[in-house]
Formats: structure tokens, sequence, C-alpha cells
């Protein structure tokens, strides 16, 4: 074989060894592709998953919101349906004494009766949390009594209760409704008063 058949030969086969690997570089960039492809196949299908759980989990919270937005709004608009509730035995107990009080003969029977109905209601309401305001007797206090006027009264102390025009109550910790009262006078500050003028008349008088 002459040198230039040999050199044509080493040629031809440099040229198949560079045409194989371009092959092969072809190759390989095409499955590059082709896996870049299809993982951004699988980012797209993951994205529009989360898409849908969020729009889903968006209706759930918002039917959330509303439902317990109208749960609300029936709580304050309901929430005194169970005291309402348990008052309804008194006011049938209240109707059925109205309606036989004309026929009554006795005085004593018709108090009782009512009264009986009474303690009974104020039984309930003493079980919901609701209570009397002690007054009478008691020292005057503008957390709990409304002075309406005053009186003297020399065998008790300056500023104690001496009468209840109006009861007030207590729901649980919340005054609801204060005591009217009449407040003895302060017997101190008016003897005071009046031991004042007496002497500016008698140096009036001196003068």
């Amino acid at each position: 074989m002459s040198k230039k058949e040999k050199s044509s030969k080493k040629e031809k086969t440099k040229d198949m060894k560079r045409k194989n690997s371009e092959i092969e570089t072809e190759s390989v960039e095409v499955q590059k592709e082709n896996k870049a492809e299809e993982r951004i196949a699988e980012l797209e299908a993951e994205i529009q998953e989360l898409k849908d759980k969020l729009l889903r989990k968006a209706a759930e919270f918002e039917n959330y919101k509303r439902r317990t937005e109208n749960e609300q709004a029936n709580l304050f608009k309901y929430s005194g349906e169970h005291i309402i509730s348990g008052l309804l035995p008194f006011i049938d107990d209240f109707e059925r004494s109205l309606k036989h009080i004309k026929d009554a003969k006795n005085v004593n029977t018709v108090y009782d009766g009512l009264k009986l109905v009474f303690d009974k209601l104020m039984k309930n309401l003493n079980e919901q949390g609701i209570s009397k305001i002690e007054a009478v007797g008691k020292p005057f206090d503008v957390n709990y009594h409304e002075a309406i006027m005053q009186r003297r009264e020399e065998s008790a102390e300056p500023n104690t209760v001496l009468d209840e025009i109006e009861t007030g109550y207590i729901y649980k910790d919340r005054v609801i409704r204060h005591s009217k009262v009449i407040v003895n006078e302060d017997q101190t500050e008016e003897t005071v008063a009046e031991n004042n003028s007496n002497k500016t008349k008698n140096e009036e008088k001196e003068n």
C-alpha cells in the first residue's frame, strides 16, 4: 500500500471518529434536552397541583370564615335565649294566677301564690348568676347605689342607706342596675355648718 493510500485511510478513519464523536455529543445533548423537557413538564404539573390545592384551601377558608361569622352573629342574636326559656314557666304561673285571682276570696291565698312564683323566679335568676344588691343598712357605695334623696335619722350612721326605692341587680360580677336609695345625711357636716352660722349671727349681734 502506497503512502498516499495510507494517508487517505488515516484521514477517513479520523473523519469517522470525528463523526462518531459528533453523533455521540448530539445524542447526549438530545438526551439532556429530553430530560430537561421532562423535568419542566413535571415541575409544571407540580405547580398546577399546588395551584389547585391553594384554590381549594382558599375556598375552604372562605367557607369557614362565612360559617364562623354566621355562628357569631347567631350567638349574639340569640344570646339571651336560654334565660328567656327559663323565664317562660314563670310567665305561665303568672298567667294562671291572673286567671284565678278574680275568683279568689282570700287575699292571703293570692299573696301566697304570687310569693311562691316570685321566689321561684328569683331562684332561677340566682342560678343564672343574677342577684340582688344588698342596700338597706349598708354604707352608701356609688359602685352599687344611686342616691335619690337624703333624710336625717339620728339612729343611723351618716351616709348609711336608709331605704330602697328600686332594687339593684348584679349579673355575675357586673352591676346591671344600681339600687335607687335614700341615704342618711352626713350630720357632722350639717352640724358644723349650723355652728358656723350661729357663730356668725352671735358675732353680728355683739358688733
